[in-house]
């Protein structure tokens, strides 16, 4: 097939597309440019299917330093391990393109997007999901769909369709909505805060009616973009590999079998009230029915009878909701589970809060710290290091869902979650602050949505460190279940629910709207009504748990650890005298008190902090005597004129003279005599009087000598 060059322009980008030009041995292949960044995605399939029943899909998102012409940094001058960017963009990649695969579809299959030039003024993730999907739509892979990436920004009440990163900067809000024709497959939203100065923050969280207003532009742009791409990429498809799709491993009569003689006990299994005791009671129930069927002497395949186990418990599970709208916990659809917080629970952290769901259970802490403790990071298009000062890290370990498994360092899953507690918090934080923050959430039980269980510790945490927050936000996951006529929306989803249900949809919001969400569609897409409905129901669900959290506010007591401050405007000429020469005061400050001190010399201002109240306030009375003292201010000085003056301190080149107004004068070594003196301190001692003649004076500099020099 001969090289193709394809040109699409649609939705605010110019893309250019050239297959058949590289990567010719894999699967597919594609050279991507926007703007002067350009990527190359390609596919690779392997032909052998696991026997596992799931899509081994592997997404990497690579970024190579000489993309943006810069050598990385540190000992080793080539890449290794992927950034938190790169990291959550395969991630996004992946939950967009996966739903695009054929049922059946088990052959492990790697992408690769590499990053091969830069341009600071291109989306890379919506770059990259283009490449991506122009690479699998036009591979031999069995996909007939191509995606199409939406960014939706906002800067005052204009809604923006892949607004320049420049925009973005401005905007109060970043959208990134994937779909295929009308289908909306994945959602990433978060809201960005606005500088107040009336204010601590003004949030600008998302209304439901505004949001459902938006999506309905972002679909009508991705059904625009998707359709172009299909039809332009068409003459770039390649034949299709023949590939046998593995059908459901089925058995009708065993199916039968459970459903006539286990119907009560499946049911029973699934309606215990723990994890732990449904996983437990449906492995009784197998183990029933392999016995009743070896004593029937029939053969039994144990793999295919979990199989037939595992879909009659999806079909009950699935049953009970659509038909009698009960869950399996017992719960109505729009019910959240028991909600326990205690904050302030370990002694020696600055702010602590384990908050429990039902089987989920967080232990979020605060860990305050200065301007030094912030992050460093790199991004492809920037020039200088960036640092991050707020900070959401999400550990998983195997205990929580009762798994003998060991630590190991954060996986994707980690840090996806993390990245969406920090995008769900992070808006209610106030821009001017100080210093760094850092949350860490340690998942001590799991049974569906820990990621929402961390942006409730984690904003109740940064109350119980007395960071200023404008409001509290809570998080709560929703699923859905539709047989494609009925549609059941689930408020606070478990595992269960989760994992048989047909959406996840993460929403974290205060009680004026929506900060931040997460969405990824099992069906292939969602209409706008059952959207509605999920948004709304939220809602509720959300204002609930943040009445909740309100109320553990009332008794919460500030910790014993959390380290006090004050800031305090002073008059810029006290600063010297703060400071004193060669910094001498302020480290006696530092000593004295145990506290740090920080001099704000644009702002004039002075900021203390310390493990405890009474040595931050100590340190401010010292300062206050300090700048409570009349300011000196130096004299000008008859030329040619005796004034009496006091030695402070001898060196090889000269005396230093304290003069009348207090300010020190160099008496330089030449201009003691008319004959050169050798050695001072044989003539003089310090604290000795002496007379001193002012020979010039040009701002704070006086030159000096003595009555002996003259005469």
């Amino acid at each position: 097939m001969s090289e193709q060059n394809i040109v699409v322009s649609c939705n605010n980008l110019e893309e250019k597309y050239g297959f058949n030009k590289v990567a010719k041995q894999a699967s597919g292949a594609v050279m991507y440019q926007c703007g002067d960044a350009v990527l190359l995605a390609a596919i690779a399939i392997d032909p052998k299917a696991v026997e596992e029943d799931f899509l081994p899909l592997t997404v990497q998102y690579v970024e190579k330093a000489y993309a943006a012409a810069k050598i990385p940094g540190g000992f080793i001058k080539r890449e290794t391990k992927p950034g938190d960017f790169e990291t959550l963009t395969s991630r996004i990649v992946d939950r967009s393109i996966r739903p695009l695969f054929p049922k059946g579809f088990n052959y492990p299959v790697v992408l690769t997007i590499t990053v091969l030039s830069a341009d600071p003024s291109v989306d890379m993730q919506v770059a990259a999901l283009h490449a991506a999907s122009a690479a699998l739509y036009t591979s031999d892979i069995q996909v007939n769909q191509a995606l199409a990436a939406i960014r939706l920004g906002k800067i005052e009440d204009e809604v923006l369709i892949n607004p320049t990163l420049l925009e973005q900067e401005d905007s109060t809000l970043d959208l990134l909505v994937v779909g295929s024709g009308s289908d909306v497959l994945m959602i990433e939203m978060c809201v960005h805060a606005s500088e107040n100065s009336e204010a601590v923050q003004n949030s600008n969280e998302l209304e439901e009616d505004e949001f459902l207003e938006i999506i309905d532009i972002a679909q009508s742009a991705i059904k625009q973009a998707s359709s172009a791409y299909e039809v332009d990429f068409k003459i770039a498809k390649k034949e299709i590999l023949e590939l046998e799709l593995v059908e459901e491993q089925e058995d009708e009569t065993l199916y039968k079998f459970i459903e006539d003689n286990y119907a009560q006990a499946v049911s029973l299994a699934v309606q215990s009230m723990a994890k732990s005791e449904r996983s437990q009671e449906l492995k009784k129930v197998r183990e029933n029915i392999m016995n009743a069927l070896e004593e029937k002497g029939e053969e039994v395949d144990k793999k295919l009878l979990s199989k037939m186990l595992e879909l009659y418990k999806k079909a009950v599970v699935r049953s009970l909701i659509l038909e009698k709208s009960v869950r399996a916990d017992g719960r109505a659809l729009d019910e959240v589970r028991n909600i326990d917080i205690e904050t302030n629970i370990l002694p020696s952290v600055h702010g602590s809060c384990l908050f429990t769901r039902g089987q989920t259970q967080a232990l979020v802490t605060a860990t305050l710290g200065d301007a030094k403790a912030a992050q460093a990071y790199d991004l492809i298009g920037s020039k200088n290091a960036l640092y991050e000062t707020f900070m959401v890290h999400y550990n998983f370990p195997g205990f929580s869902v009762g798994e003998a498994k060991p630590a190991r360092a954060p996986g994707r899953r980690e840090l996806g979650h993390g990245n969406l507690g920090k995008r769900g918090i992070e808006p209610t934080l106030d821009l001017r602050r100080e210093g760094t923050v850092r949350l860490v959430s340690e998942i001590l039980e799991s049974n569906g949505s820990s990621s929402m269980a961390t942006v409730c510790g984690g904003s109740l945490a940064l109350k119980a460190a007395e960071v200023e927050t404008s409001k509290l936000v809570a998080g709560i996951a929703m699923g859905l279940v539709t047989d494609g006529v009925k549609h059941c929306v689930l408020t606070d989803i478990m595992g269960l629910e989760d994992h048989d249900g047909d959406m996840d949809f993460k929403i974290t919001g205060t009680s004026d709207g929506i900060t931040a969400m997460q969405m990824d569609i099992k069906l292939g897409g969602i209409e706008a009504e059952v959207l509605k409905d999920a948004l709304y129901q939220a809602k509720e669900g959300r204002l609930h748990i943040l009445n909740i959290m309100e109320k553990a506010l009332v008794d919460m007591n500030p910790s014993s650890a959390l380290p006090s401050f004050t800031t305090f405007d002073i008059d810029a000429s006290h600063i010297p005298a703060i400071i004193g020469k060669g910094g001498g005061t302020i480290r006696e400050i530092i000593e004295q008190y145990g506290v740090a001190i920080d001099i704000d010399r644009d702002n004039n201002q002075v900021k203390i902090t310390g493990d405890s109240k009474e040595s931050v306030e100590d340190a401010k009375a010292f300062i206050d005597d300090i700048t409570s003292a009349p300011v000196k201010k130096q004299m000008v000085y008859e030329i040619n004129k005796q004034y009496a003056g006091k030695i402070k301190k001898i060196v090889e080149f000269g005396m230093f003279i304290e003069m009348p107004d207090g300010f020190d004068a160099l008496l330089h070594i030449s201009k003691v005599a008319k004959e050169r003196v050798n050695n001072l301190e044989e003539r003089y001692n310090i604290g000795d009087n002496i007379n001193i003649i002012v020979l010039e004076q040009k701002g704070k500099k006086v030159e000096l000598c003595t009555p002996a020099y003259i005469l």
